[in-house]
């Protein structure tokens, strides 16, 4: 089964949760499926669950149907409080929305898709200093340096160039670009993040990666809802957030 994240979309918003494991991992990922199985009720199309390749750092990606302003802080309310019970697995390292403006593939889809087992890879952009940040475009520079080498990045199969998402007004709304991609191995994953010497013309980047493997896809398990971190209780309460929300959509 596979997971998208969309090359470039006006209605969808992307949400990558970083968590740090408190306790066995294995334990935080099976609260994480759980976490899943709610989400698509909030309108969740999109989602699966990395484990970084070096550290125990586990990332939960979702794509979210995009929200009026107003119902996005609801969802965002309805969001914390189901991570709760998460937080006492581990800590939530950081927790954004991003939009999807660009990307490329060499298999002819408009995603970028991938399954359980693929290597993938995230690559945080950011201004190394505020005062290229009211002078530079970083996620047009970012997306064109990215669209002019990705025919010479051997064993991608596609890519993903993600600016962050404010719902409200807020000046730091392109103060950091993310580039996901798509590895035919962790080997040509490697091998590029060690051969590439990027130049972003005019700009001073801060530039990290994070290399995982795709341990989850959603729907691919049968959940037993028996030992579920989220009783019926705790559910119907954040659900009670969601009824609001589609009410105010349908408005």
């Amino acid at each position: 089964m596979a997971c998208c994240m969309p090359l470039k979309s006006s209605n969808l918003n992307v949400n990558i949760l970083v968590l740090e494991p408190t306790v066995v991992v294995d334990q935080l990922v099976e609260a994480l499926k759980h976490f899943t199985s709610w989400s698509v009720t909030f309108g969740c199309i999109h989602s699966s669950i990395l484990q970084s390749i070096h550290g125990n750092m586990i990332i939960w990606y979702g794509a979210w149907m995009k929200r009026s302003d107003d119902n996005q802080k609801l969802l965002d309310s309805a969001l914390l409080f189901m991570l709760a019970k998460i937080s006492s697995m581990a800590d939530i390292v950081a927790n954004n929305f991003f939009q999807a403006y660009g990307g490329e593939s060499k298999n002819g889809f408009l995603a970028a898709r991938f399954s359980t087992g693929d290597t993938v890879s995230l690559s945080d952009m950011a201004y190394s200093s505020p005062n290229n940040a009211s002078e530079l475009d970083l996620p047009n520079t970012i997306l064109a340096t990215f669209q002019s080498r990705f025919l010479t990045m051997d064993g991608a199969t596609s890519g993903v160039c993600l600016k962050k998402y404010y719902n409200y007004t807020d000046s730091r709304a392109n103060d950091s670009v993310l580039n996901f991609c798509v590895w035919e191995s962790l080997e040509y994953c490697y091998s590029y993040i060690m051969r590439s010497d990027i130049k972003y013309e005019g700009l001073s980047v801060h530039l990290k990666h994070y290399i995982s493997r795709v341990i989850y896809v959603s729907g691919e398990d049968v959940l037993n809802f028996q030992h579920s971190p989220w009783p019926p209780h705790f559910i119907l309460a954040a659900n009670r957030d969601e009824n609001y929300i589609q009410a105010n959509e349908m408005m």
